[in-house]
């Protein structure tokens, strides 16, 4: 019996995926290239090149001469053919991103939050997106979707974002819904810390690990985990919130959950106050503290060693429950490995037989952009596929 036509219709669509696919994962390749990585045959690679060539989702890419063949014509994806915003709002700074979709990065902002309110912080997230996308030359419209970072869990139920201590009015109704329709794009709010682990994955040091820990450290304490290239978020998104680690006990009864003693042991705030306790004087910030300690002032290194002890606390327990075999550093404090590595390393090594591998993040501060970022790619491939191809 013949194939019916929307079979048909699938299976052309199935292979003209496949197709992008391997030319966004391996690179520019020509059409017996392709046929010999897919199976499919020359006249339907040929077949589907031209189709997506048409929808100008591929484009040529130069040629290549074998050794004793002809020359072939090489294709890869049209970068343009989509855009997506990254947005990372943290208490100290509002970064944003425009990419194509190969992932490059073609325009940025990098300001400090100096919003009083929650509203004020979500409008001004607004109006760097907006520069953003203008000073990349597009409309808002080429904009096909936007990952925002943030503190604490987005709950899409309610449209309200819980548990961000650190931005306080945060999770008031309606600020996502500002953003959504200020911006006039699709959007999507994801925990920082979850997007910094998959920044880190797709471009630092967690690429090609089987099951990574990214432990994010500055005004706060978050974790993602990454396994086999996906997030893992627990069954309500809150997976990796380790600062509610009960450590110092449970509150009295009636009292409401509050952040554990880790957070308040582990975060900027008490690198500074472990300085002051130790005799350091003045206006005091953790920069402050760690370029003091790389100075060679007693007090400093004393407060930064507290620090690193206490982070192999989160290092040792994160190991036993989960067995990564890496675990990375990152956040405003974890920028400081150099000072940070040695106590981590030694003192998980007194507290745990496991011994995973800590390093420092290689993208730094810009993690949770980056994880923006490839979270937004997620979801704007496909949809820019299914829209120019007439099959959404």
């Amino acid at each position: 019996m013949d194939e019916q036509p929307w079979s048909r219709r699938r299976l052309r669509s199935n292979n003209e995926w496949l197709l992008l696919e391997r030319l966004r994962r391996a690179g520019p390749a020509s059409r017996a290239q392709l046929a010999r990585d897919s199976g499919l045959s020359k006249p339907t690679v040929s077949s589907a090149l031209a189709a997506l060539e048409t929808a100008g989702l591929v484009r040529e890419a130069g040629t290549h001469t074998p050794g004793r063949g002809r020359v072939a014509v090489l294709y890869e994806p049209d970068p343009a053919a989509g855009y997506v915003l990254g947005v990372d709002i943290g208490r100290v700074r509002l970064r944003t991103a425009v990419a194509d979709l190969s992932g490059t990065v073609i325009a940025r902002t990098d300001q400090r939050n100096r919003g009083r309110s929650a509203t004020s912080v979500a409008d001004a997230a607004i109006e760097a997106a907006g520069r953003s996308v203008a000073a990349a030359g597009l409309h808002p419209a080429q904009v096909v979707h936007a990952a925002v970072g943030t503190p604490g869990v987005f709950d899409p139920h309610t449209g309200r974002v819980r548990y961000a201590v650190n931005l306080p009015g945060w999770g008031r109704p309606g600020l996502v819904a500002r953003m959504r329709e200020r911006l006039d794009v699709t959007l999507s709010v994801h925990n920082d810390a979850n997007l910094a682990a998959l920044g880190e994955y797709a471009f630092g040091a967690g690429a090609g690990s089987r099951l990574f820990v990214y432990v994010l450290i500055g005004t706060g304490l978050g974790m993602g985990v990454v396994a086999g290239g996906e997030l893992f978020g627990g069954a309500h998104g809150a997976a990796g919130e380790i600062g509610f680690l009960p450590l110092d006990g449970p509150p009295a009864s009636g009292a409401a959950p509050r952040r554990g003693i880790l957070e308040s042991a582990v975060s900027a705030d008490a690198v500074v106050t472990a300085a002051r306790a130790l005799g350091m004087a003045g206006p005091l910030t953790a920069r402050r503290v760690f370029a003091a300690a790389r100075a060679g002032r007693a007090p400093a290194a004393a407060a930064v060693r507290q620090e690193g002890e206490r982070l192999a606390l989160v290092v040792a327990s994160v190991t036993a429950v989960l067995d990564p075999d890496l675990v990375v550093l990152g956040g405003g404090i974890g920028r400081n490995a150099d000072l940070l590595l040695a106590p981590v390393s030694e003192t998980v090594h007194r507290l745990t037989p496991f011994r995973p591998r800590v390093a420092p993040s290689e993208v730094g501060e810009d993690a949770v952009l980056l994880g923006a970022v490839t979270t937004a790619l997620r979801v704007a491939r496909p949809q820019v596929f299914e829209r120019r191809t007439g099959r959404a």
